[in-house]
């Protein structure tokens, strides 16, 4: 986690151990180079690579290389928050809910009407509502908005008791985040806790091509301190086979 992924030293050895992913980084690099030379700020960017790669597979788009990983990742978030008192009555904002990796169990757990799923890929959300079909679950009534940012503008105060994102950040440049810090504590209610995922580093920040962002701790913390949220890092997440971390914030009392 102290690597920087993306210096030329890293990358040249990354390349010597791994010669057959090299045409596929290349190929990566020309597509989001003539995606971000077109399209005007981060969000339609990666709208536009989630638009490429959900082409391409829809589980893929959302990180799983193999529909196993798919539904493991998915059972290993579900399972952590319902260990962690996630109830069937509980309201949840689930933050690029995808194609449901994660949500199809959260949709199936929860009341009725309780699951909100948001993304800024309208492709991905058309994946979403095939899994819907597919897993039974048209009768549970999910909300699926696609959106522009993250300011939960069309959300009613104090709604939600779990907001959810995972994968979201580790693609997210600071403002974006921290945009999502200035409203997030305004959706949740008093008791609530929101759950994020995020690539960690020990060393200096750095992305990878602005598709994969990589923060240190204490820097989405004291960002969060900032608008009156809680941080804390979630330890017992570690243990689990998954290469991101997890930090859950608080609206503070």
């Amino acid at each position: 986690m102290k690597h920087n992924r993306s210096s030329l030293a890293h990358q040249a050895r990354y390349a010597l151990r791994n010669p057959q992913k090299i045409a596929p980084h290349l190929r990566r690099l020309a597509r989001d180079t003539w995606l971000r030379l077109s399209t005007r700020d981060h969000v339609a960017y990666y709208r536009a690579v989630m638009k490429s790669d959900t082409a391409r597979s829809p589980e893929g788009a959302v990180g799983s290389h193999s529909h196993e990983r798919w539904l493991a990742l998915g059972r290993m978030q579900f399972d952590y928050l319902l260990d962690h008192g996630l109830k069937p009555e509980f309201r949840m904002l689930e933050i690029g809910c995808g194609n449901l990796r994660a949500g199809r169990l959260f949709i199936d757990h929860l009341h009725t009407g309780n699951y909100y799923g948001i993304d800024i890929s309208p492709d991905i959300l058309i994946a979403a509502q095939a899994t819907l079909v597919e897993h039974g679950l048209r009768d549970k009534l999910p909300h699926l908005t696609p959106v522009r940012d993250l300011r939960f503008a069309f959300l009613p105060d104090e709604h939600f008791d779990v907001v959810h994102a995972h994968s979201v950040f580790s693609h997210s440049p600071l403002p974006v985040i921290e945009e999502c810090f200035a409203h997030v504590g305004r959706v949740m209610r008093p008791d609530g806790w929101f759950d994020f995922t995020f690539d960690r580093t020990e060393g200096k920040e750095h992305h990878v091509l602005r598709e994969d962002f990589y923060y240190r701790t204490e820097t989405l913390v004291a960002l969060a301190d900032r608008y009156g949220l809680d941080a804390r890092f979630m330890d017992d997440w570690e243990k689990l086979p998954h290469k991101q971390s997890k930090i859950r914030v608080t609206r503070r009392s």
